[in-house]
Parts: C-alpha cells; sequence; structure tokens
C-alpha cells in the first residue's frame, strides 16, 4: 500500500500542473470525434460507443457486414503505453479470438502483426496506423488513421473471404 501512496502523490502533482488533463481531455475529444467521422462517411458501417478506458487504452469498434457476420470488429484504438493509435482485428468473445487466430497463424500472414492469445489479450491481428502524430493537425491525422483503417479492413475481408 505504501507504493500506490507514492504513485497517488506522483499522481496529484501531474494533475495539478495541468498538462496531464488537458492532453487527456484532447485526445478524448479527438477520440470523439474520429468516430463521429467514421459513423458519417461510413454509413454501411456499424460503429460502437467510445471505450474511455483506465489510460490503458481508448476505442471504438467498427463492424463491417463480412466481419460481422463472423463475430469480429475491427477496434480503433489509443495505445496510451506505445502512445500511438492502432487497428486491431477482434473478436466477440476469447473463443472467437482462438478460433482466428489459429487461422491467421495457418497461414504465411506478414503485412500486419498477430498476437497470440494471453490474458489480457483482446486483439487477433494489430496495425499501427499512427505514431509520432500532431493531435493538433486532426484534418491530416483523421485522414492517415482513415485510409490505413479501411485499408486494413479490405485486407481482413479479403483473407477471410480466401479461407
Amino acid at each position: 500500500m505504501i507504493l500506490i501512496q507514492g504513485d497517488m502523490e506522483k499522481f496529484h502533482e501531474q494533475l495539478e500542473q495541468g498538462a496531464v488533463p488537458r492532453a487527456y481531455r484532447a485526445l478524448l475529444f479527438y477520440m470523439k470525434e474520429l468516430r463521429n467521422h467514421f459513423k458519417e462517411m461510413y454509413p454501411n458501417y456499424s460503429v460502437s460507443s467510445l471505450y474511455q478506458g483506465y489510460m490503458d487504452m481508448t476505442y471504438f469498434a467498427i463492424f463491417s457486414q463480412a466481419l460481422k457476420k463472423r463475430d469480429l470488429k475491427i477496434a480503433i484504438v489509443f495505445n496510451y503505453g506505445e502512445f500511438r493509435f492502432e487497428a486491431w482485428l477482434a473478436g466477440r468473445n476469447r473463443e472467437i479470438n482462438h478460433r482466428y487466430w489459429e487461422l491467421f497463424m495457418s497461414r504465411k500472414w506478414p503485412e500486419y502483426r498477430v498476437v497470440e492469445p494471453a490474458k489480457g489479450v483482446d486483439s487477433i491481428v494489430e496495425y499501427d496506423l499512427a505514431q509520432g502524430f500532431a493531435l493538433g493537425d486532426a484534418n491530416t491525422l483523421t485522414a492517415t488513421i482513415e485510409a490505413r483503417t479501411i485499408s486494413f479492413i479490405a485486407s481482413m475481408e479479403d483473407f477471410l473471404q480466401n479461407c
């Protein structure tokens, strides 16, 4: 319990300085806007609510009809630990994740990271969308994330259709 008290004191100090709350609010605002962008631009896709997370990840999911039929989704994730935006192929539950992980592992798949199932792992396949980004240039960031996400979705659908 002593360690957590020290962490809480450091956390409080960082909050008092103001940069952490401002950056966090800006990131959440951007993620909400990004979610709305996908919802408006791609009416054929279902878009989930925004999950804020515990400063480990913030994400929303996109469901194309082809992926939804397989109980799969694409999550647009801000990964706090890696400090980057990522796209994840994920299943509705761990059983589905494991089934599709086996499918991806049974074939050569050099294009994206296939993630080994483990406790706390929610993805099957991951793709980096943006790192070293400028949140102040939201239009460019959104265009980059959008183009890479749509490419990722198409790759996942093509792969699954040919299995």
